[in-house]
């Protein structure tokens, strides 16, 4: 099943999301499962065309190489592996719902390369990028070495007849590799159409060990589009990074939904309900249609609002109480700041006041809406026109 590996990073003041459960009923679907079984070659092609994405939930590879040899090994020998899910999406359409580690370790062997640690990061996104590694970051040395099994001796006098070789020195195991089946599960929703939350829990509860998958982990793979893209440049923006307080990206994408949920409120607050987690789900979808010049002019605004967030002194978005960042908070001081703007289709120019902004955090009916069941809609309208009338002395219209 699918590997996880799970980094804190404690920077971020979870909301309160315990109404969430209750609102997000659970219908019944009709969906289809077939179990067809291909070789390693084949499953090999079907990633080299780009049928087979890779979620994005899926973070990165890994395995070392040493595992990922065992998994080479295990092929040629005819040893069982588990089977791999795939969603299809439309047809000759899938996503990889669960196998990324066997299926990827068995694209770098037949590659010949093996992908350095570092560089994991930057591969997930030149693979999302491209559908696949192109041939000049998989022959470029700083991105992968060579990809030599490396397999311990049956004993001290009997060493693996495996260990050093490749895809191309296999000689007669090679056809055995090549040929040997893997099991996959195609999975297919017939019922309800144009509904989402199937396969929404699809991805939630498909996974290894009983770790729930994060919202925005799963969301980032049902609604991956040109808008994503642009939040994902947003996030590595060094001024962006200075507002949350931490240099490195956060593994389970918590500031991309918080890139999100700032847009989100800022675009359709007036048509939230809760939950928060449907709310974002449905404005991701909507946001896949969004043209390029839209998607642009949020870039522009976004980064003009980083502008008007300069003089403000280090993790001005994290509470007193908590010392973490809070999403509410920011949610709320985003839209104050841009919401004429955008209904403008111009940039923001005014600076945030960072009195006005300790004021807000010190009102008590700021801090009523972000301290309980921040995601019910009254909370939400709270928060927003509280931040509205102290740092823009304006109404929530």
């Amino acid at each position: 099943m699918q590997e996880n590996i799970e980094v804190t990073q404690d920077w971020f003041e979870s909301y309160d999301d315990s109404q969430e459960d209750e609102s997000y009923t659970i219908n019944e679907y009709e969906i289809t499962t077939s179990p067809n079984d291909f070789n390693t070659r084949t499953m090999y092609d079907f990633m080299e065309s780009g049928a087979i994405k890779i979620p994005a939930f899926q973070r990165n590879y890994v395995w070392d190489i040493k595992r990922a040899s065992k998994l080479i090994e295990s092929l040629i020998i005819g040893l069982p592996i588990p089977q791999i899910f795939l969603y299809e999406e439309s047809r000759n359409s899938f996503l990889l719902i669960d196998g990324q580690q066997r299926l990827m370790s068995i694209y770098y062997f037949i590659k010949q390369r093996f992908p350095r640690k570092e560089k994991r990061n930057s591969l997930r996104r030149i693979f999302e990028q491209n559908g696949k590694i192109p041939d000049n970051i998989i022959s470029d040395d700083e991105y992968f070495t060579n990809f030599n099994l490396q397999l311990p001796a049956n004993s001290p006098q009997q060493p693996n007849k495996l260990n050093k070789l490749n895809y191309s020195t296999l000689a007669e195991y090679k056809v055995a590799f090549d040929l040997r089946t893997i099991r996959n599960v195609f999975i297919k929703q017939t019922f309800p159409e144009n509904d989402d939350s199937c396969i929404y829990e699809i991805f939630n509860r498909l996974n290894s060990g009983g770790v729930n998958l994060k919202p925005q982990e799963i969301r980032m793979s049902l609604y991956y589009s040109d808008f994503y893209t642009m939040l994902y440049k947003l996030n590595t923006l060094s001024e962006w990074r200075k507002i949350i307080g931490v240099d490195e990206p956060d593994l389970n994408m918590k500031d991309i939904e918080t890139l999100l949920r700032g847009f989100a409120i800022l675009m359709q607050w007036e048509g939230y309900q809760s939950s928060m987690v449907k709310f974002l789900n449905d404005f991701s979808r909507k946001c896949k249609k969004l043209d390029k010049e839209q998607i642009n002019y949020l870039e522009v605004l976004f980064n003009s609002f980083l502008l008007t967030c300069s003089n403000l002194p280090e993790k001005a978005f994290y509470l007193k109480t908590t010392k973490k960042f809070n999403i509410s908070m920011f949610e709320a001081v985003f839209f104050a700041q841009c919401s004429r703007a955008f209904k403008e289709q111009r940039l923001v120019e005014r600076k945030i006041d960072a009195e006005k902004l300790e004021s807000l955090k010190d009102d008590s009916e700021f801090i009523k809406a972000i301290q309980s069941q921040t995601t019910s809609k009254e909370n939400v309208k709270r928060r927003l026109d509280r931040a509205m009338s102290i740092l823009c002395e304006q109404t929530l219209s």
